[in-house]
């Protein structure tokens, strides 16, 4: 067996049992009212300000926005940002 015959035969060894790539979860995975918080913080909110537009505490802003992150794999707000805008939200 030659070489590029041998290198071609293990490639194809190791991508065979692995399962595709997939891409992290978007928008579709989330709840109504998760979406309208990343709506929010893509439009440049605050924790405070999403907080006082939507009457619940700062600290629940804060758990449903780790929520989001946990589901999504976005770890900054600008990530949330860029999700918000590919789903149509903003």
């Amino acid at each position: 067996m030659s070489l590029a015959t041998a290198a071609e035969y293990a490639l194809m060894l190791t991508t065979a049992g692995s399962p595709p790539p997939t891409a992290p979860p978007g928008a579709e995975a989330l709840s109504p009212r998760e979406r309208e918080l990343i709506t929010l913080v893509a439009q440049g909110h605050t924790d405070a300000q999403i907080a006082g537009q939507l009457f619940i505490s700062v600290r629940t802003v804060s758990s449903h926005l780790d929520r989001i992150r946990d589901k999504t794999g976005c770890r900054r707000r600008a990530d949330l940002t860029r999700l918000a805008l590919r789903a149509g939200l903003v």
